[in-house]
């Protein structure tokens, strides 16, 4: 399923609910067969062991053996903050990266980051590793 305003008010809504009125990440993604899966950032009191807001639907994806196909992420630095689109870490790239570069994202739109873009991962990481392993050795990874 491509990025839509369905998959970023899903996650918007997730924020609104989970941090009400205040700080908070949280994120949504769709599987290639429609599913829509919606997490939470995780960030432990005490310790280094945080995790980001794809991470649960990532993994909820990996759980039900489905792909990712579109991904969003959003945040707030305080309740009266306005909500704008986060473009996934190195890490959630990484994570991504599992179902390959077409992977849509969002980004946010370089003149409003309260409104989102769709980009294809391989569009926001051109120069992935996996690349030379494609490219060079003609190899499916």
């Amino acid at each position: 399923m491509p990025m839509d305003q369905r998959l970023f008010d899903a996650a918007r809504r997730l924020l609104e609910e989970r941090f009400t009125g205040a700080e908070g990440i949280a994120a949504a993604v769709y599987t290639a067969d429609g599913d829509l899966l919606t997490s939470v950032s995780f960030e432990p009191e005490w310790g280094g062991g945080g995790l980001c807001a794809e991470t649960g639907a990532i993994l909820e994806a990996v759980k039900r053996n489905k792909r990712v196909a579109a991904s969003v992420c959003v945040s707030r630095l305080s309740g009266s903050d306005p909500i704008v689109v986060l473009t996934p870490c190195g890490i959630c790239q990484e994570r991504l990266f599992h179902w390959g570069g077409e992977v849509e994202v969002a980004v946010p739109d370089p003149v409003d980051p309260t409104r989102w873009r769709a980009k294809r991962l391989s569009e926001v990481q051109p120069y992935h590793w996996v690349n030379v392993f494609r490219e060079h050795f003609n190899t499916t990874t």
